[in-house]
């Protein structure tokens, strides 16, 4: 017996032939639009592409979570305000934002995996430059380096993974999992170096980053995209469920430019030592962690729901920290809640994306939901900033907090058009 599928032919041709025996052939077009041979569905990449791909992160993640807490506490120790930490804190997300805007047509005539080892290359050139001279200069070009680093890795490594043949929502968590191993052993890392000195905190930092190009030159070598011979009008951005992927982008962007920036400061304030200050940024980023891997499994209606509660916990959860900075117990407790929501919307929100579009686009459709990402990740430190002047940081976060929440007004049209129960590789948006 013999039954065979068709894909409609504007999703890009995947045929697959279904044999009594069980065993699934078929073809799916590679980036220049030539098919490729599957042999059975399920099908991985090989292992070696797998352990790459989470070695790199973790190893990334690892650097660029000492650079979280070593950054800010140089700062204060260099005798930097809040209000000039929270704008080079904004420099690196403006610098990540405007990277973030070329990466689509970059992808499409550099693969993937280019941008990775880039950007271990360039996260260690931006620890070195401030471990070795804390002028405002230095840290401007830091951040900067830094920006452009955490564009080109995350980008590249989630594209990476949403062009396998699985889910784009699991290949997604086995990133986010493995780079938050290294956000939560990044801060502890940093706080205990930190007691030492912020700049011998940064050359480790910066040597991690360099050990994190290794695993780049292992990644499975796919072809550059090529865009799709039919394309729908109008802006990526705004077709239904790209538009909920970028929204959870801002809230997880928020969330992560305050937890390198003021949570740190707040923390400082409230006369916590360096180490305890590292141990509580680790409690978001496990939390994270734990966030990432429990939607790696959310289908269906539950797929809203999960958006609009973790929208809801990461902004309350962030406007309590600072009001409970004196507590480490309940400043852990706030910082538990806003990374637990964070790590699902870091997640949810490029695989809602990704699904929802040709699989040619998807390398552009990650890189529209991380431009979202970074602008918010630049705008909630600068918002603080500008609030600083004439009201308390408790109550600047408190607002930065309420904000980014805001997003959940939109959980109702993720609610309807989003359930993950699509096949892969065969949505056209």
């Amino acid at each position: 017996m013999l039954r065979i599928a068709v894909a409609p032919p504007s999703c890009g041709a995947l045929r697959q032939t279904t044999l009594a025996t069980g065993e699934v052939h078929g073809t799916r077009p590679d980036a220049g639009g030539r098919p490729v041979q599957r042999s059975r569905v399920g099908t991985r990449r090989p292992s070696r592409d797998v352990v790459a791909t989470a070695g790199g992160a973790v190893l990334f993640a690892l650097a660029l979570g000492v650079a979280t807490v070593a950054l800010p506490l140089l700062a204060i120790a260099a005798g930097y305000n809040g209000i000039e930490i929270g704008i080079l804190a904004a420099l690196s997300a403006l610098s990540q934002m405007s990277t973030r805007l070329v990466l689509g047509p970059v992808m499409r005539v550099f693969p993937e995996w280019i941008l990775v080892l880039a950007a271990g290359l360039l996260l260690a050139a931006s620890n070195a430059v401030v471990a070795a001279s804390s002028a405002l200069v230095a840290f401007g070009l830091a951040q900067l380096l830094q920006g452009v680093a955490r564009a080109c890795f995350w980008t590249g490594s989630q594209t990476h993974v949403v062009r396998g043949d699985g889910p784009a929502v699991r290949g997604l968590a086995v990133v986010n999992l493995a780079s938050s191993v290294g956000l939560v052993a990044g801060p502890v890392l940093a706080g205990m170096l930190t007691e030492r000195s912020p700049q011998l905190a940064l050359g480790a930092g910066a040597g991690v980053a360099l050990v994190a190009c290794i695993p780049a030159l292992f990644l499975h070598r796919l072809p550059p995209f090529a865009l799709p011979d039919e394309r729908p009008a109008g802006r990526l951005w705004r077709r239904p469920g790209v538009d909920g992927g970028c929204w959870a982008g801002v809230t997880a962007g928020a969330w992560r430019g305050l937890l390198g920036s003021y949570v740190p400061v707040a923390l400082s304030a409230a006369q916590l030592t360096s180490s305890t200050i590292g141990v509580l940024v680790s409690v978001a980023n496990t939390a994270s962690l734990a966030g990432s891997g429990v939607v790696a499994r959310v289908r269906g209606a539950w797929v809203g729901w999960s958006y609009a509660v973790a929208t809801v916990a990461t902004g309350v959860a962030t406007a309590a920290v600072a009001m409970f900075a004196g507590s480490p117990w309940a400043a852990g407790a706030a910082l538990a809640v806003s990374g637990l929501g964070a790590g699902v919307l870091q997640t949810v929100g490029p695989a809602m994306a990704a699904e929802a579009v040709h699989p040619q686009e998807r390398g552009e459709v990650i890189a529209v939901t991380g431009t979202f990402r970074a602008g918010a990740l630049f705008a909630a430190p600068l918002a603080v900033a500008a609030m600083l002047p004439v009201v308390p940081l408790t109550l600047a976060m408190a607002t930065a907090g309420a904000v980014i929440a805001l997003p959940v007004l939109t959980a109702r049209r993720v609610h309807r058009t989003v359930t993950f129960d699509r096949p892969a590789h065969q949505s056209c948006g």
